[in-house]
């Protein structure tokens, strides 16, 4: 079965998350030693492994995130209101920062930027966790 936008959401969060924790010196390296994981897993799973279009969508959001990260949180914490960044789970701060890039770098429209980042809360933390995704990227959205 071939992977979807969402499904290379999911790497991407898993890539963002695992980069805000341990903050990757070569961001092509790390994300080779993700995708080699990934594929390790998934051969064990008998899951194709990720490549072609959805792969490069994936990177692109991990790659552009990283680049722009310190502009991401410029933008983000004055729309975090009482909420302190670091504060912020590490999903919920790799959600946010993947739907801030998505909404200022790509062509996705802002609908579905915060409708995916929600689901991804929802997949990846608790179901608090989507009230203020959804609070913050609406804020921004809406600018």
């Amino acid at each position: 079965m071939a992977a979807t936008r969402r499904q290379a959401r999911e790497w991407a969060i898993q890539m963002l998350t695992a980069a805000d924790l341990n903050p990757p010196d070569d961001v092509g390296q790390f994300m080779v030693s993700f995708w080699e994981e990934l594929s390790s897993l998934d051969s064990e799973e008998g899951r194709a492994s990720p490549k072609g279009e959805m792969k490069d969508f994936a990177e692109a959001r991990v790659a552009g995130v990283l680049a722009n990260q310190k502009e991401i949180d410029e933008i983000l914490v004055p729309l975090l209101a009482k909420w302190d960044l670091y504060r912020l789970g590490t999903v919920e701060r790799a959600v946010l920062r993947m739907g801030i890039w998505e909404m200022k770098w790509s062509d996705v429209p802002k609908p579905v930027v915060i409708n995916e980042a929600i689901d991804l809360a929802n997949w990846f933390s608790t179901p608090k966790s989507r009230t203020l995704i959804n609070a913050v990227l609406d804020k921004y959205a809406k600018g």
